[in-house]
């Protein structure tokens, strides 16, 4: 038990920093960390990648807030565009839950893979947005929105990797497309985490201590020391070259979407 939380405090500091540095990456770590976590638990195979992603939307809900916190002190969030996105985030955050509840490890572990290989080339390819549309409609908001939400519900992210692209080529600055990211990170979180709980409630091969799709123990762990580090992760954010450690952060990514298609 006691290596079990020492695992779980050393993820929630990783992700921590990284989401408040990177605006994105800590949904993509935790799911594969906490699969293996799992795997090596001995935890039943069919619920492994429902739990990983649930409790990694869930965790976003305290990264998220202490990330975005500090990136409100600096005046870098963009409230308007938050409020405008979170309808349609919503939704769609609820509707990926539900869909990844009805498939199998077997199919979410290919799919997260695949999910995490894109990121991947998209930050080694280092393409920034240009500015096009620097007012978006309400129709753009809202489908945008859905979008954002699905994808990152049923991949169990905060959505970083697609709200900062859609927010940069809206006109808005690397910096506060980050902090933007990150409280729309937040809806996000709520709305798919209460999907992953209601679609595995009484599920019958639930381990100890979860509740729905969501585990207790890794969910504590994760929040204690990430709300920690988030803010650490903020304050560099505006001091580090983030695009230079994007790259870094990309081969990271591959290397766990490599272990998730070999296990």
């Amino acid at each position: 038990m006691l290596v079990e939380a020492s695992l779980y405090l050393l993820l929630g500091s990783f992700v921590g920093l990284l989401a408040g540095l990177l605006g994105v990456g800590g949904g993509l770590i935790i799911v594969p960390a906490l699969a293996a976590i799992f795997i090596a638990q001995g935890m039943n195979n069919e619920v492994i990648m429902h739990l990983a992603l649930g409790t990694s939307l869930a965790s976003i809900l305290a990264t998220s807030t202490a990330s975005v916190i500090s990136h409100h002190k600096k005046q870098a969030v963009i409230w308007p565009y938050v409020y405008r996105l979170s309808i349609g985030i919503m939704i769609g955050a609820w509707c990926g839950g539900a869909v990844a509840g009805l498939l199998s490890t077997s199919i979410l572990k290919p799919v997260f893979a695949l999910f995490e290989l894109l990121v991947a080339a998209y930050m080694l390819w280092g393409h920034k947005p240009q500015a096009r549309l620097q007012t978006p409609s309400s129709l753009n908001f809202n489908i945008s929105g859905g979008v954002i939400g699905f994808i990152s519900s049923i991949v169990g992210i905060g959505g970083g990797t697609m709200s900062v692209p859609w927010l940069m080529w809206h006109g808005r600055s690397i910096h506060k497309a980050i902090a933007t990211s990150a409280a729309v990170g937040f809806p996000i979180a709520l709305s798919g985490s209460v999907s992953y709980l209601y679609t595995g409630w009484q599920h019958a091969a639930l381990p100890e201590n979860a509740l729905g799709f969501i585990y207790l123990p890794a969910l504590i762990g994760i929040i204690v020391s990430s709300i920690i580090f988030a803010p650490i992760g903020a304050t560099l954010a505006h001091r580090l070259d983030v695009i230079k450690l994007k790259k870094i952060f990309a081969f990271l990514l591959i290397t766990l979407a490599i272990y998730l298609l070999g296990n």
